[in-house]
């Protein structure tokens, strides 16, 4: 605290207690910290699953590494004048298309991996600076970093503008004691990540046994009660669902907050917002038929509006609602769209696609509670680490001092 018992911009608001005593942190400019380098070449062309050399290629920066780099995914045969990274080095990405990627920084904790071209390479004395808490300062002052951004059709972030970048920095033991705090907090994150994804790819593979392959009557998994029932019978989209689309409603309509008086209004690529009316009521299976997402299915209840960008699919006699969604949604429906700037999924194309059902309801019921009690698990999964994203977020918010005075 300052000595008016105001809260000062140079002290974070949760700190640990044994640096509550330490005083503030310094204000200094990221340029009077560190050094500034770029990575060289290693086109992706380079890049060689069983080459002798670990490297990274800036693309990366974007889809693979997160704050920390421990390990490297990425080979290379390539030799020549290349630029080799040190412990603790900070990379961030250069260049991209969209402005939003550039404040990704990442730390890496190897020596002597290639660090490819379009790759600032930011150096700090290590016993001053440590590279983790950088990396992971420089993400949460991301609103801040892309203030530097220059460009219009392709965005740059270069060194000259970084080093302008306003930083409180505190000792070392404090430093490192944060980045172990959010590191345990992204250990946590990644095993949840690792859960999530099993449960995704058990789905995927059940799916995959509960209704026939191509070339087969029925499924190789099947509910004992069932052994002794007739093979699926084989049908088209149109036997089984009656897909029509929904009504028009004006863009000016849609409110993107919902509100007591509006319903959920599903286009073609999913929610769009709420409106005032509904087209139905109950439980119907919605397929995207136009846009970037055309072949989705969704699962909806309850009042709603359909635009005409969604099929609205009505079970026939003898169909299960929640099987029919199962077996829509493992046929990828996006496969059969056309059309490259706005994509579109034919009603005629998709009611003519073949389809196998079993002749039992029961049959086809007992597919669904199966497949939707694996739903649940993965939602709850998937509300576990939101939850965690959220409390990270929360932290850092309380971790770092705010710049908001500048």
């Amino acid at each position: 605290m300052a000595a008016d018992n105001k809260p000062s911009h140079l002290v974070p608001r949760l700190r640990f207690p044994e640096f509550r005593d330490t005083g503030e942190w310094e204000a200094r400019k990221l340029g009077n910290i560190a050094d500034f380098f770029k990575g060289k070449g290693l086109p992706k062309s380079m890049l060689s699953a069983d080459g002798a050399c670990q490297c990274i290629h800036y693309g990366e920066l974007f889809t693979t590494y997160t704050e920390v780099i421990q390990t490297v995914n990425s080979r290379t045969n390539l030799d020549g004048k290349l630029f080799l990274s040190v412990e603790n080095d900070v990379l961030m990405p250069t260049s991209d298309v969209t402005p939003n990627g550039l404040a990704k920084a990442c730390c890496v904790k190897l020596r002597n991996v290639i660090i490819g071209g379009d790759i600032l390479v930011i150096r700090t004395d290590q016993q001053k600076v440590w590279g983790e808490f950088l990396a992971r300062y420089i993400r949460h002052l991301e609103r801040k970093v892309l203030q530097l951004v220059t460009g219009s059709t392709v965005y740059h972030l270069y060194a000259a503008s970084l080093e302008k970048l306003d930083l409180c920095i505190p000792t070392p033991l404090e430093q490192k004691k944060i980045a172990d705090c959010l590191s345990s907090l992204d250990d946590l994150i990644a095993a949840e990540g690792r859960r999530l994804e099993a449960l995704h790819q058990h789905k995927q593979g059940l799916m995959q046994k509960l209704f026939p392959q191509p070339g087969k009557t029925i499924p190789r998994l099947r509910f004992p009660e069932f052994h002794k029932e007739p093979k699926w019978r084989a049908l088209t989209i149109e036997d089984v669902c009656d897909p029509k689309a929904g009504q028009f409603v004006p863009a000016s309509e849609i409110s993107e907050q919902a509100e007591e008086d509006l319903f959920p209004c599903y286009g073609g690529n999913g929610l769009r917002g709420y409106v005032k009316s509904f087209t139905h009521e109950g439980r119907y299976i919605l397929v995207g038929r136009q846009g970037a997402l055309c072949g989705n299915v969704n699962l909806c209840s309850g009042k709603f509006h359909a635009t005409e960008h969604a099929l609205v699919v009505t079970p026939r006699p003898g169909i299960d609602t929640g099987w029919l969604f199962y077996a829509l949604d493992l046929l990828k429906l996006n496969r059969f769209s056309i059309g490259q700037a706005q994509p579109g999924l034919s009603a005629r194309v998709l009611k003519n696609l073949s389809i196998w059902a079993p002749i039992e309801v029961g049959e086809q019921q007992k597919i669904a509670d199966c497949l939707r009690s694996l739903d649940e698990l993965i939602a709850a999964e998937e509300q576990r680490l939101n939850a965690l994203l959220m409390h990270k977020q929360g932290l850092l918010q309380k971790l770092f001092p705010s710049l908001d005075w500048q």
